[in-house]
C-alpha cells in the first residue's frame, strides 16, 4: 500500500471512531428504517449503456491539490446527469479530497434516475451501514486498504442493505479479492506509490479477470479515443471526474466528451 494510501486509511479510521461515538451502529440501523428509495442498480446501467461514464464530482486531490473548490455540488450532478453521465460519484471524504456528508447529501437530493456511488475509503463495516442512510446505491471497496475477509463481509452487509459493490484493485496480488458475489470491478490505472498511469498495465489486467464481471477503467482518462480503445478491449464503464471538475462547466465539458465517442 502506497504511503499516501496508508496515510489516508489511518486518518479514515479515527474518523470512523469519532463517528461511532457521536452516533452508534445501533442509531443507523434505526434510520434504515425511514430509507425507502429503491436501489439504481449500478452494475445494470453499465452493462447496457453506450458511454460508460461515470461523472465524478471532485473538489481536490491529493496529487493535485484544489479543482474546485466553490463547485456546488447539486449544481454539477444535475448537469452531469442531464449530460448523459450513466451514473454519478460523489467523493465524501473531506481531509484529502474537500468533499463530506454535505457534498453527497446534495447529490443524491439532485440525482434520482441513475445510480449514485459513494466513493470514500472505507475500512469499517460502520461505514456500510452509514452509506445506506445516506442514500448511496453504491460503495467502493478499495482491495488495498481491506483484507480478504473484511472485503467479503462488507459485500455481504452491503447486499443485505441493498446496496452494489464497486470492488478497486490495482495490481494482480489482489485479482483473489475478487469474488463472485462482487458486482462491479474497477482497475485504478493509477500506481498510488508514483501515481504515474499506465493504461498498458490495466488491459493485461483486466484480461486476467473473467468476462462474466463488469469491469470499468479508473483515473487519469482524458480522451474519448482511449475510452473507445478500452471499451474494446471489454470495459463497460469509466470513471471520470478531474477533466471535467477542471472546467467552469462540468456538465458541458461531459457533454462535450460524450459527442467524442460516437
Amino acid at each position: 500500500m502506497g504511503n499516501i494510501l496508508q496515510t489516508i486509511c489511518d486518518n479514515k479510521r479515527r474518523e470512523v471512531a469519532r463517528q461511532k461515538e457521536a452516533v452508534n451502529i445501533s442509531f443507523l440501523e434505526y434510520m434504515l428504517g425511514f430509507q425507502m428509495r429503491e436501489k439504481v442498480s449500478f452494475r445494470q446501467v453499465l452493462s447496457v449503456s453506450d458511454s460508460g461514464i461515470i461523472a465524478e464530482f471532485k473538489r481536490r486531490s491529493p496529487s493535485r491539490g484544489w479543482i474546485y473548490p466553490d463547485a456546488n455540488a447539486a449544481g454539477v450532478v444535475q448537469a452531469y446527469e442531464a449530460a448523459g453521465a450513466t451514473a454519478i460519484s460523489c467523493l465524501a471524504d473531506e481531509k484529502f479530497f474537500g468533499g463530506g456528508f454535505g457534498d453527497f447529501k446534495q447529490a443524491r437530493v439532485a440525482v434520482s434516475r441513475i445510480p449514485l456511488l459513494r466513493k470514500d475509503f472505507i475500512v469499517d463495516e460502520y461505514q456500510v451501514y452509514q452509506s445506506k442512510v445516506m442514500g448511496a446505491d453504491v460503495i467502493l471497496l478499495i482491495a488495498a486498504c481491506l483484507t480478504q475477509e473484511e472485503a467479503a463481509r462488507f459485500t455481504e452487509t452491503a447486499h443485505a442493505l441493498d446496496m452494489e459493490v464497486l470492488l478497486e484493485i490495482h495490481g494482480e496480488e489482489e485479482l483473489s479479492y475478487i469474488q463472485p458475489a462482487i458486482d462491479v470491478v474497477g482497475i485504478n490505472n493509477r500506481n498510488l506509490k508514483t501515481f504515474a498511469t499506465d493504461l498498458r498495465h490495466t488491459i493485461e489486467l483486466a484480461n486476467k479477470i473473467p468476462d462474466t464481471f463488469v469491469k470499468i477503467s479508473e483515473s487519469g482518462l482524458s480522451d474519448p479515443q482511449t475510452v473507445i480503445d478500452l471499451r474494446k478491449k471489454g470495459f463497460k464503464g469509466f470513471l471520470m471526474g478531474e477533466i471535467f471538475m477542471k472546467t467552469d462547466s462540468p456538465g458541458e465539458a461531459l457533454a462535450e466528451f460524450i459527442s467524442g465517442l460516437r
